[in-house]
């Protein structure tokens, strides 16, 4: 006598998915189109918005003030840089090179229009902080009713 087996809708899902996943890294490789010599480094960012201001956060881990660029107009960020590799020894074994190099630029837009002049930056533990004020005329303004 045959055992009944309950059907689950999900394992099929994940098969499904496992199955293209191999599909994927059999035709471009685990990594995509790129090499792993040739991984882009492109870095997160985090942006906020609060009444006042616009603050963004990137993750720059191993940069050096000097390679980092910002650029703001009065609704655009523009950050970006190089993050070089070591010096490369050619007394080394590499087993697996996973770390990202080379240039980048990230562009943010603001639904608004910000103030350029009072915009601050700090560099801290690998993680660049921009805060970008909101223009006056960016903000809500309040008017008061007038009963008669």
């Amino acid at each position: 006598m045959a055992d009944i087996i309950r059907w689950d809708p999900f394992k099929e899902i994940a098969t499904l998915r496992d199955e293209v996943e191999r599909v994927f890294d059999t035709f471009f490789g685990r990594r995509g189109l790129l090499a792993e010599r040739d991984l882009a480094f492109v870095p997160a960012i985090d942006v906020e918005e609060t009444d006042n201001e616009f603050i963004v956060k990137a993750e720059l881990p191993g940069m050096e003030k000097k390679d980092i660029k910002i650029s703001l107009t009065e609704d655009t960020l523009t950050i970006s840089g190089e993050r070089k590799r070591e010096k490369e020894e050619k007394n080394k074994t590499y087993h697996r090179i996973e770390m990202a190099y080379g240039k980048f630029s990230r562009t943010i837009e603001f639904p608004c229009e910000v103030d350029p002049q009072k915009a601050k930056a700090v560099y801290k533990n690998g993680v660049l902080t921009v805060r970008i004020p909101k223009s006056e005329k960016s903000k809500p303004r309040e008017i008061e009713i007038e009963v008669k």
